[in-house]
């Protein structure tokens, strides 16, 4: 069931041993920062540890929940498609090609963790603290003062992915960017991510696409799958959600026992023996 909101932009903040919502979606966007406390955030079948700092974007494509571990508060940055719109006027022409809903769609920011450096991370817990205490006193969502400290945010989401993902999520790197989304969105098909069809998709001919995903990414292609497909498989493994047998189907495998031998030629190490380490 998809949860609703009807303003443009809410800021909710609580804090709590036990998260209120079981797994739910929603028909807006999320910005949830992470003031004190740890545990696990479940988003789309894939389990990330948080911390304090931490910061998860969460659009309409997905489902979520929390698994707290320690006492967290929680400060949710709510608004639908509407907001941006309706402040169209005060966005700068040249802010970005990748709009704010574009960047809380893309997928490469589910998988991983935003990780804010200095200054940044200060600035990051600035901006929400400034947000919360607007939000005490005035309407949030008419006030063009919240709307450029929303901007800010998404300025600095854009350079913390820039770190991990090698990738600009504007116009000079967007088709790396469209490259990495298309292997990420279909890493379950395998057939989808051979070299043939995969270069055939972006018009890079076959046997150049090697050299091309080396020269962009600093890694091959081959090693780039392998090592992301091991990082999904891992995670399903460590939720414990999962069987071995679904996450054999998940992936394409023919059954669990390819997926064994699979994991344990690039691991060295059987899954049954990987989940008896994690306890």
């Amino acid at each position: 069931m998809k949860r609703k909101q009807f303003e443009p932009l809410e800021i909710d903040t609580f804090e709590t041993s036990v998260f209120p919502f079981p797994k739910h979606s929603h028909t807006y966007y999320e910005m949830i920062y992470i003031f004190k406390g740890c545990g696990n955030h479940h988003i789309n079948q894939i389990v990330i540890p948080y911390k304090a700092g931490d910061l998860y974007l969460i659009s309409p494509d997905d489902e979520h929940y929390f698994d707290i571990k320690k006492l967290t508060k929680f400060c949710f940055i709510k608004f639908n498609d509407s907001y941006f719109e309706s402040n169209k006027h005060l966005s700068p022409d040249n802010l970005a090609t990748a709009s704010p809903t574009d960047i809380m769609r893309n997928p490469l920011l589910k998988e991983e963790k935003l990780i804010f450096d200095e200054p940044c991370k200060t600035i990051l817990r600035k901006t929400v603290e400034n947000i919360i205490e607007y939000n005490s006193f005035c309407k949030v969502s008419d006030s063009p003062i919240i709307f450029f400290q929303v901007l800010s945010l998404f300025g600095l989401i854009r350079e913390a992915s820039a770190k991990f993902l090698k990738v600009n999520l504007d116009h000079a790197a967007l088709r790396k960017d469209d490259l990495i989304s298309y292997i990420h969105q279909n890493i379950y098909h395998p057939e989808k991510i051979r070299i043939g069809i995969i270069s055939d998709h972006f018009n890079i001919s076959n046997t150049y696409f090697g050299a091309y995903f080396k020269r962009n990414f600093d890694v091959s292609y081959r090693k780039y799958v392998t090592d992301y497909k091991l990082k999904l498989i891992e995670r399903r493994i460590e939720s414990g959600q999962m069987t071995m047998k679904q996450i054999a189907y998940e992936f394409g495998f023919t059954d669990e026992s390819h997926l064994t031998n699979y994991f344990k030629k690039q691991t060295s190490i059987s899954p049954t023996d990987y989940k008896f380490q994690l306890v």
